[in-house]
């Protein structure tokens, strides 16, 4: 078996979580890619000679899945290395919420044994994909498995938000930014601003407004098979468009188009995990005393 292994930080609890995937990987005879920056950070107390990987070029569909070490900001920038290579991910949570790095670092070795008997399955995520008409510095990877926003930059003043849906003119937003959301994202960022929460399947797509200065406008769901276009106006020349964690700044005026990206992100999870399940353990809907 040949596993991907990829995080960002070296807390104590990281640490640990690396030091047993290494028994284990020793102990089962188990090929390990390591990203190179992660490794530098992790690996002081920890020496191996397993093999090191820098982008995206240096994976290739033999490996059979990719482990995050961290939260859910770790899993999401773990795509820009799998992208379209079709290796599932699963993360092992060191942080805190995590509604996507679902494995529990306290059952860490039981859980991991599973795992490596082939005991998960594999569910497709959709992404979006972003295009616009001056070249960025994300021009490399236009994609996004939570969010795409906008938002503004260098001022507290709101910015204007021209949206269209299909060509067909929606709303001129006039807010803080604006989410267009996955269903992935749909428990993060998005749920924070007011958003609905959808369904892995629903083949859906969410807009929620941030903060708009009209409280008429409320979010909306639209499918997913919709081209989104935007344009934003505001006191500033430029604004924010954010990537999932990714951020760059674009001139204003500049038009940004959204689709569905034309291949998926598969996560791997157990099958008693489901997602009604994560709804209540993380959003603590059980913990109503009426339910008891």
């Amino acid at each position: 078996m040949k596993i991907a292994i990829y995080g960002q930080s070296s807390d104590k609890v990281s640490e640990k979580i690396f030091s047993e995937i290494l028994n284990i990987a020793n102990d089962r005879n188990i090929f390990l890619i390591i990203e190179k920056k992660y490794n530098s950070i992790i690996s002081k107390n920890h020496q191996h000679n397993h093999q090191l990987f820098a982008n995206h070029y240096d994976l290739d569909n033999s490996i059979d899945l990719m482990i995050t070490i961290g939260g859910d900001g770790t899993l999401l920038r773990s795509i820009t290395y799998v992208r379209d290579l079709g290796i599932p991910i699963i993360g092992i949570n060191s942080g805190r919420l995590g509604f996507l790095a679902t494995l529990n670092q306290e059952m860490l070795n039981s859980e991991l044994d599973i795992i490596l008997n082939g005991g998960y399955e594999i569910r497709e995520r959709t992404l979006l994909e972003v295009s616009f008409e001056k070249k960025s510095k994300l021009s490399d990877f236009n994609y996004a498995l939570n969010e795409v926003s906008v938002g503004r930059e260098n001022t507290t003043s709101m910015i204007e938000i021209k949206t269209t849906l299909d060509g067909e003119y929606l709303n001129t937003y006039w807010a803080d930014g604006l989410i267009i959301s996955t269903p992935t994202g749909s428990t993060g960022y998005s749920l924070s601003c007011g958003g609905p929460i959808m369904t892995p399947s629903s083949q859906t797509f969410s807009i929620t407004p941030i903060a708009p200065h009209n409280l008429n406008a409320r979010p909306l769901i639209i499918s997913d098979e919709t081209n989104i276009e935007l344009s934003v106006k505001g006191r500033e020349e430029s604004h924010l468009l954010s990537l999932d964690s990714r951020i760059i700044s674009l001139t204003n005026d500049t038009k940004i188009k959204i689709k569905k990206a034309n291949y998926k992100i598969k996560l791997a999870s157990f099958s008693n995990n489901s997602f009604y399940k994560t709804l209540r353990n993380k959003l603590l809907w059980g913990e109503d005393k009426r339910n008891i």
